[in-house]
């Protein structure tokens, strides 16, 4: 992570132009300096001479070095004043000129994009003061990414951001986040497609502890695997505004399954979340499980394209017995054999609040249980992938 920050801070312009702009400062002191000194000469002159009362010129005199005196510490005391007069004078010329607020962020972006050796987007030069940016498949990759998060941190802007497909790797995946640990407007931000690896879940990770404004984060397809869990399960803990987290398509197997899940229990903002197309299974896939029983706040889940299997399928009839606030699950193509259908069926009977259970292969023996319940409950819509052969049960 800290290596992360220190990228993002290189990345920065007015930081990098730090000491050229202190070199600069000191050599307008000097300068103002060499003036004030031209000044009091012209100014002060020789007074070797001086007139008395009546007309007439006086040399030396006690009266007259008693007023002298006075008279150059008079004018000592007027060329202090000359001084930081001069000084601040020139000093805020050179602010006005050079330190012009940039509304639009155009000017640090230019700079950015040459410090880095990279070629400017011009569609983003055209939509920095819109609502939403979508830069999706511009081959931006790791530098040029860096260069697009510099405007990002001050940018009041944009509240919507799509980067989707646009190989920004880890390096790029930790300049967005610590450009987002500053911005306090984006609301929105799809990642996917990125390839952000484990290197980049870590850098999301550090920033969703941080960040108080994000409320909907899509890194679907980023090669993320058991490790990645690691470092995004705690986050998730912290993070109480986050609404909408989409992790499909990654690697997440049977580790990520018990961080998620012990995760998910103790999460209080997530109101949707996707797992599907992972690789959970097992002992992780019961932990999940168990981690959704017992969230009150989860409104949709996809699991879809996993691994539950039967004893995955017992723990969410399980949990769908104690939840009560889940209104769609996606269970689909997880390898549930009959006897995990059954049980996954009895949870559904207890649940109260469950709309949608999407697309599994079932038998008869559900299929006359789910008109069962639908005489309870008329809005439950079940969709699914088939149905398999009347299940028997063992005879004694």
């Amino acid at each position: 992570m800290v290596h992360g920050k220190k990228l993002a801070r290189e990345t920065l312009l007015p930081s990098v132009l730090e000491d050229d702009d202190a070199e600069t400062e000191s050599e307008r002191l000097q300068l103002g300096e060499r003036r004030v000194s031209q000044t009091e000469v012209g100014v002060r002159g020789p007074k070797d001479q001086r007139s008395s009362p009546d007309g007439n010129m006086v040399d030396g005199g006690e009266r007259e070095g008693k007023e002298e005196e006075e008279e150059k510490e008079e004018e000592e005391l007027g060329g202090e004043e000359c001084v930081v007069s001069d000084e601040d004078y020139d000093t805020d010329l050179e602010l006005d000129k050079e330190e012009a607020y940039d509304p639009t962020g155009q000017t640090c972006y230019m700079e950015a994009c040459e410090t880095l050796q990279v070629v400017p987007a011009s569609y983003f030069l055209r939509q920095m003061l819109s609502s939403e940016l979508s830069l999706m498949h511009r081959g931006l990759g790791p530098q040029g990414t860096k260069a697009l998060a510099v405007p990002l941190v001050t940018n009041t802007s944009i509240l919507r951001l799509n980067l989707r497909d646009n190989w920004m790797e880890g390096m790029g995946g930790a300049a967005v986040a610590e450009m987002l640990k500053e911005n306090c407007y984006i609301t929105e931000v799809d990642l996917s497609e990125n390839n952000l690896g484990d290197y980049g879940a870590t850098a999301i990770a550090g920033m969703l502890k941080e960040n108080s404004t994000l409320v909907s984060l899509n890194l679907s397809g980023n090669h993320f695997t058991d490790q990645s869990a690691e470092h995004l399960g705690p986050a998730l803990i912290t993070n109480t505004k986050l609404q909408h987290l989409d992790l499909s398509h990654n690697a997440l197997g049977e580790r990520a399954g018990q961080n998620l899940g012990d995760s998910l229990s103790e999460n209080t903002g997530l109101r949707s979340i996707s797992l599907a197309w992972n690789c959970i299974r097992g002992r992780g896939a019961v932990m999940l499980a168990n981690g959704l029983g017992g969230n009150i706040f989860l409104r949709t889940v996809d699991l879809s394209f996993n691994g539950f299997g039967k004893e995955g399928a017992i723990a969410l009839g399980q949990a769908l017995k104690e939840n009560t606030i889940l209104e769609e699950l996606n269970v689909s193509n997880n390898r549930i054999p009959p006897e995990g259908a059954i049980r996954l069926a009895m949870g559904l009977k207890a649940n109260k609040t469950i709309k949608s259970l999407n697309d599994i292969t079932v038998n008869q023996d559900f299929e006359d249980l789910y008109v069962a319940v639908k005489e309870i409950f008329p809005v439950l819509t079940v969709n699914h992938g088939g149905r398999i052969g009347t299940f028997r049960k063992a005879k004694a």
